[in-house]
């Protein structure tokens, strides 16, 4: 904290003002020593919120913004519009106040910016030691019901545990996040989704029957269990699933936490006992897309997600090709910039399935397989995303005296795929490729 540049540069300023600095920013230090860009300040003076986020935009001819007159809370933005500092007046005009009424006590450390000290009433940084979540006050977050799922944000970026009153408390009453808007649902599911250990904050939340509550689909998920090719449950092989994410991409967890969610539609049992979910990658895909525009995600991340659910086969499907390079190329052209996170959902799918039919050298052909995809990706990635075509559609018309039709789209389509596998290298080979078509 001391040798944070930002904080430092207001020292002038912030002489005249009883202010403290307060949240995440502390939080974060005290786990895990990082520093983040936004800044939350408190000020204890009189209406000095106000007064010292305008003081500090004249000094460091900064952008002041009102983001709650009632609640008197400002947003000072700096020059580089990455870092910021929120201002908000104490509660009361009373810092023990203030402390009090916050969410969890890990939110409730203070640091005086002019006295160098902290200020700690609740010990937030005892529960920090001891990795609880704690709130001093269970109306808290009764006031603001979206705080029960701050709660499993947090477990799922610190990897603490929720106190037990604490859920207990929780579950009672987490009905009442029906009252909160869905833009703030929808911001926590995502943070959920970043952390490090959502796996176990996804595990918790069903374990104390509210993961249905949120994510609807869940209900009957619970009801698919697990076969011959699945050791796991449905529900928990899409909880092991997000684990085995190796990237940190949020959207593509949420994807692998949703990438099965077409099975109970189409789950049948044939008189041997196999367990088929036929076409639930295309049905799932349809389902996802209603289920997350419930929960106010963006188009692109809705397109993102029934991209990746719909395709999440794929990958695996492409090992029983015979011409793997032109089978290989198909995939890459038809998933772009997607195909590696396509491959990476596909290889902790296989992971998280292990059923008594599942041999260990089906896993390691398939990883293999996986690898040679993505390996074979990386060779043509610059082609293949921006292709340099050989031979345009008027060209293909001259050369074969055809007029427009659908036949000049396929042969163009397949000269792309003859490209991207090798198959052809030059004008002179993709003439001749397109009168074998033509013939064809």
């Amino acid at each position: 904290m001391f040798k944070d540049e930002i904080l430092n540069s207001i020292k002038p300023v912030i002489k005249k003002y009883n202010v403290f600095l307060v949240g995440g920013y502390l939080r974060n230090y005290f786990i895990n020593k990082t520093i983040s860009s936004d800044r939350d300040l408190v000020c204890v003076d009189k209406d000095g919120a106000v007064r010292l986020a305008k003081d500090i935009c004249e000094f460091l001819d900064a952008v002041f913004i009102e983001l709650d007159s009632e609640n008197k809370i400002y947003r000072v933005v700096l020059k580089d519009k990455e870092n910021y500092f929120d201002i908000a007046q104490a509660l009361e005009n009373d810092i023990l106040k203030d402390a009090q009424r916050r969410d969890f006590t890990i939110n409730s450390i203070f640091y005086d910016l002019n006295k160098e000290e902290i200020f700690d009433p609740l010990k937030g940084i005892e529960d920090i030691k001891n990795k609880i979540i704690r709130t001093y006050k269970f109306d808290n977050l009764k006031d603001d019901p979206l705080r029960f799922l701050r709660a499993y944000r947090f477990l799922s970026q610190t990897g603490f545990k929720i106190d037990e009153k604490l859920s207990d408390f929780i579950c009672s009453n987490f009905d009442l996040i029906k009252t909160s808007a869905l833009e703030r649902i929808n911001f926590e599911i995502i943070k959920i989704f970043e952390g490090k250990y959502v796996s176990q904050a996804l595990l918790e939340m069903l374990n104390n029957n509210i993961l249905d509550k949120v994510f609807p689909f869940v209900e009957q998920v619970k009801k698919v269990p697990c076969n011959s090719h699945h050791h796991l449950d449905l529900i928990h092989h899409l909880i092991e699933t997000v684990r085995l994410i190796k990237t940190e991409n949020p959207i593509l967890k949420l994807s692998a936490f949703y990438h099965d969610i077409g099975k109970p539609s189409t789950w049948t049992i044939e008189p041997d006992g196999r367990h088929r979910f036929i076409g639930h990658d295309i049905a799932g895909s349809e389902i996802a897309k209603k289920e997350l525009k419930k929960l106010n995600f963006s188009t692109k991340q809705i397109q993102y997600i029934s991209k990746m659910i719909k395709y999440h086969i794929y990958p695996s499907s492409l090992i029983q090709c015979e011409d793997s390079k032109k089978a290989f190329a198909r995939f890459v052209k038809k998933l772009g910039k997607e195909a590696l996170d396509v491959i990476e959902l596909a290889r902790a799918d296989r992971l998280s399935a292990r059923g008594e039919k599942v041999t260990k050298e089906m896993i390691e052909n398939n990883l293999k397989h996986l690898q040679n995809l993505e390996n074979y990706y990386y060779e043509v990635e610059k082609t293949a995303l921006n292709p340099k075509t050989l031979l345009d559609g008027r060209e293909v018309m001259e050369i074969l005296n055809l007029k427009p039709s659908k036949k000049i789209g396929q042969i163009l389509e397949s000269l792309k795929i003859a490209q991207l596998s090798q198959e052809i290298k030059t004008k002179e080979e993709a003439i001749v490729f397109i009168k074998q078509k033509a013939v064809n």
